[in-house]
C-alpha cells in the first residue's frame, strides 16, 4: 500500500514542497504539496525528476577505483584506506598546501554535506579551496561585506509587496529567483502587473522573464555599470533621492554624487544601446512608484565590472528608498541564523594564492586559478586534489586546460554520484546517498528566501546497507586526514561524530526563534521535533527592518563608498570612450534553463525537451552577414579555444551578440552518463580566457567574452 511522504525539493532555490507517493520504497509519483507554507502547490519540472534521479542506472552507490582495466567497485574501507594512504603521503612529500579542495553548488542544497563540509575542509589545513561560487557569485558577497559587514547580509527583495521591479542581467523565470529564492516566480510577476504595477527586464536577450516584463529593453553586454552610474547621476538631477532611514545611516552620499558627474544619458545611451528617453522614462517610473526595486544577478555578476554593478545597484535601491523597507529590500531571519553563527568566519584578503597573487575570499581562491595552481611546479603546487560534488571540467573557464591539470595530478578523490567529465580523472569515487533517499534542511537558502519560513523534511526513502550518507563520508575523511594538535584533533573527532540531526535541533532551539533562544513562537519555541510534525512547514515572523542593529560594520553604519571600489571607478571613464581593442567582433553570453540548473540534470530523462537546448543564439542580421541559416552548424572561437554548434537565428537577441548555455560538453573517454551523452551539447568554457577576470572580486568575467563565427562548408 502507498504511502505520502512530503519533501521539500532541494534542486534550486526556490524550495517547493513536494507530496511524493511511496510504495515499498519506489517513488510512484510526485505532485506539489498544496499544504506547504512557502510554495502552496507550486511545482517545476526539477522536482519531479528526483524519480529519475533515484532511479538513474549510471549513479553510483558504492565506491569505485579507477584501473587499467575500467572503473572497479571496490569496499568502503578500501576505499577510505586508499584516500588516507595517498594523501598523507602527499602532504608528508610536499607539504599542507599540495592538497586542493574543491567545492560545487551542490554542497549548498545538501543538507548533510552543507553540515560538515566546512568542518572537514578545515581539518584537512590547506589553504588551496577552491569552489563554484567563485564563476558567479562572489560580487555579491564582496558587496555585502564592505557595505554591510557581513558577506551574507544579503538584502533580498519583498517581491510581494514591491511595485516596480527593475531587473537587470537576471532570468528569474529560469532560476526560481537566484538570491531571491521564491516558488512560483511567474505568478508573483503576474501579481506586480494584476496591481498596477511594472516589471522591466535590462538584458541583451529577450529572455523568459522579459517575455512576460511589463517593458523590456535591450542592452550592449558589459555596459551594465555604465546604465547604472547613469541611473545615479539621474536621480541627482532631478533630485529623486528619498531621505530614508537607510539613507540616514549611510556615509558616503555627497562623495558619490561627485563621482556620477560625467555620465549623463546622453553621453551612456550611444554605448549602452538605452536611449536617452528610455532611460528618462525608467527614472520617471522608479521615482514615482511608492515601493521600487532594482535586482541583479548572474548576468551581472560574471562580467568585467560585475562587483562594481552590485555596489550600484544596491547603492540604488538605498537612494531610492527602499533598502530594509517593507515593500524594498529586507534582511532574513531565518529559524537557524547562520549570518550570526558565522560572522566571525565572514573575512577576506588574509592571504593570497601561490600562482597569480589572487587574494583569498571568505577562505577560497578563484576557480579560474585552479589549473595553473595544479600546472605550475614549485613549492605549494597542488599534487592531490579533493572534489566535493562539483564539475570544474565544464563550469571552469578554459576547461580544456582544466582537464590537462586534473590529468596531471598525483591522486584525486571525488565525493560525487556519477562519473562525469571531472571525475573521470578521479583514482577513488566516493558516491553519497543523494535525492529522496537524504533528509533535507535548506538553512542556506532560507537566507535569500522572500519570507521567514523554515520546513524539515525526513528521508522519504532508505537507503541499501552498501550506501553511505554524505555526512558519513565527510565525517571519515575529517577524521582520517586531520591535521593539527591534539585539542583540535579531539574536537574535530567530536564534531565528526555528531549526527546532522543533531546540529539542526541545536541550531534551531539556540536560533532567534527556539525554545533557548530569544524569541518565541505563540505555540512554544521551535525545535526539530516540532519542525517534524509540521509537514508544510512554519511560518515564522514576517520580514521586518532590522537596521542599523543587524550591520555587522564596526561604526554601525552602511558605507556608501568603500575604498576599494572607489579607487576601481578611476578605470570606468575609460568606458565612455569606446575602442575596438579585439580582433572578434561579437560578445558572448551565456543563458540559463529552467530545466538545466546543474551539468548533471542533462542525464535526467524527464528534463529533456522544452527551451533546453544546446545552440548559438544570432541574431537575424548577423546571420545573414554570415550567410548562416537557422539549424546550420558554425564555428565559433577565439583566442583560447573554438567549439562547433547549430546557429539558433532569432530576434530575441541583440545584434553583435551570441548566447550560448553553459554546462554542456558531455564527452570524454571514461565519462558514464548514457543519457547526458545522447544529446552531448558543447562545452562553452573551451572559448573562456580564464585571465578575464573582475578585478575586485576575481569572479570569472564569462559575459561580454570576445568571439568570431564562422559558417562551415
Amino acid at each position: 500500500m502507498s504511502t505520502i511522504k512530503y519533501r521539500t525539493c532541494h534542486l534550486c532555490e526556490a524550495m517547493c514542497g513536494l507530496a511524493i507517493e511511496v510504495e515499498n520504497n519506489e517513488v510512484i509519483s510526485i505532485k506539489g504539496h498544496k499544504e506547504d507554507i512557502y510554495s502552496k502547490g507550486h511545482i517545476c519540472p526539477k522536482g519531479i525528476a528526483l524519480k529519475d534521479l533515484h532511479n538513474d542506472p549510471n549513479r553510483l552507490k558504492q565506491p569505485v577505483r579507477r584501473t587499467e582495466d575500467g572503473w572497479k567497485t571496490i569496499s568502503w574501507d578500501e576505499a577510505y584506506d586508499t584516500v588516507e594512504k595517498e594523501l598523507k603521503r602527499i602532504r608528508k612529500k610536499y607539504g599542507n598546501e599540495a592538497i586542493g579542495t574543491y567545492t560545487g553548488n551542490p554542497t549548498v542544497h545538501n543538507t548533510g554535506t552543507a553540515l560538515t563540509l566546512y568542518d572537514t575542509i578545515n581539518a584537512i589545513n590547506t589553504k588551496n579551496r577552491f569552489a563554484s561560487h567563485s564563476l558567479d557569485s562572489v560580487p555579491v558577497f564582496l558587496v555585502n561585506q564592505m557595505m554591510f559587514g557581513h558577506a551574507m547580509m544579503a538584502p533580498i527583495p519583498d517581491i510581494e509587496h514591491l511595485d516596480y521591479f527593475l531587473i537587470i542581467g537576471a532570468n528569474p523565470m529560469a532560476s526560481n529567483g537566484s538570491f531571491m529564492s521564491t516558488p512560483n516566480i511567474r505568478g508573483k510577476i503576474k501579481a506586480i502587473q494584476e496591481k498596477g504595477g511594472k516589471v522591466v527586464v535590462i538584458d541583451p536577450r529577450k529572455t523568459e522573464t522579459a517575455k512576460k516584463a511589463s517593458e523590456h529593453y535591450f542592452i550592449q553586454p558589459e555596459t551594465d555599470i555604465l546604465f547604472l552610474l547613469t541611473l545615479i547621476n539621474e536621480l541627482v538631477q532631478r533630485n529623486g533621492i528619498r531621505n530614508s532611514k537607510s539613507l540616514r545611516i549611510s556615509d558616503g552620499l555627497e562623495q558619490l554624487k561627485t563621482m556620477v558627474i560625467g555620465f549623463e544619458k546622453e553621453i551612456t545611451a550611444p554605448i549602452t544601446g538605452i536611449t536617452a528617453e528610455q532611460i528618462h522614462q525608467i527614472i520617471d517610473d522608479l521615482i514615482h512608484h511608492d515601493h521600487p526595486v532594482i535586482y541583479g544577478r548572474l548576468g551581472v555578476n560574471t562580467q568585467s565590472y560585475g562587483t562594481i554593478c552590485q555596489w550600484l545597484i544596491t547603492t540604488l535601491n538605498i537612494l531610492l528608498g527602499q533598502m530594509d523597507e517593507k515593500g524594498g529590500l529586507l534582511f532574513t531571519l531565518p529559524a537557524i541564523d547562520y549570518v550570526t553563527l558565522m560572522a566571525h568566519e565572514s573575512k577576506m584578503f588574509r592571504y593570497g594564492s601561490r600562482v597569480g597573487d589572487y587574494q583569498e575570499i571568505i577562505g577560497e581562491y578563484p576557480t579560474s586559478t585552479l589549473a595553473d595552481e595544479i600546472l605550475t611546479p614549485g613549492a605549494g603546487q597542488i599534487r592531490g586534489f579533493i572534489s566535493i560534488a562539483g564539475n570544474p571540467a565544464r563550469s571552469a573557464p578554459n576547461s580544456q586546460r582544466v582537464e590537462k591539470a586534473l590529468a596531471d595530478l598525483e591522486f584525486m578523490v571525488a565525493v560525487d554520484m556519477y562519473i562525469n567529465e571531472t571525475t573521470q580523472y578521479a583514482d577513488i569515487i566516493l558516491p553519497p546517498a543523494v535525492g529522496l533517499e537524504t533528509m533535507h534542511y535548506s538553512f542556506v537558502l532560507h537566507m535569500v528566501a522572500t519570507r521567514n519560513t523554515t520546513k524539515f523534511s525526513p528521508a522519504p526513502l532508505s537507503i541499501s546497507k552498501e550506501q553511505r550518507y554524505d555526512w558519513q563520508i565527510m565525517g571519515e575523511l575529517q577524521r582520517r586526514l586531520f591535521d593539527g594538535g591534539f585539542l583540535g584533533r579531539m574536537k574535530s573527532n567530536f564534531l565528526s561524530r555528531l549526527h546532522p540531526k543533531t546540529k539542526l535541533d541545536l541550531a534551531l532551539k539556540t536560533g532567534p526563534y527556539g525554545i533557548w533562544g530569544g524569541r518565541f513562537l505563540k505555540k512554544g519555541g521551535l525545535s526539530l521535533k516540532r519542525l517534524e510534525n509540521e509537514k508544510g512547514g512554519i511560518e515564522l515572523d514576517e520580514m521586518k527592518p532590522v537596521l542599523p542593529k543587524r550591520l555587522f560594520t564596526k561604526n554601525k553604519r552602511i558605507q556608501l563608498m568603500p575604498e576599494l571600489f572607489v579607487k576601481e571607478m578611476e578605470k570606468v571613464k575609460a568606458l565612455l570612450v569606446p575602442t575596438n581593442t579585439t580582433q572578434h567582433p561579437f560578445k558572448l553570453i551565456g543563458r540559463r534553463h529552467l530545466r538545466s540548473n546543474n551539468s548533471w540534470m542533462h542525464n535526467l530523462p524527464v528534463l529533456e525537451g522544452g527551451s533546453r537546448k544546446c545552440t548559438a543564439m544570432i541574431h537575424p542580421d548577423d546571420a545573414k552577414h554570415y550567410h548562416i541559416a537557422d539549424g546550420e552548424w558554425i564555428e565559433v572561437y577565439s583566442d583560447v579555444g573554438q567549439i562547433q554548434i547549430m546557429a539558433e537565428i532569432t530576434d530575441e537577441i541583440i545584434q553583435g551578440t551570441i548566447s550560448i548555455p553553459h554546462g554542456w560538453g558531455h564527452r570524454g573517454k571514461d565519462v558514464q552518463m548514457d543519457q547526458a551523452q545522447k544529446d552531448p551539447g558543447v562545452n562553452v568554457n573551451e572559448l573562456m580566457d580564464h585571465f578575464r577576470l573582475d578585478p575586485l572580486s576575481y569572479n570569472m568575467a564569462f559575459n561580454g567574452h570576445p568571439i568570431s563565427i564562422r559558417k562551415l562548408g
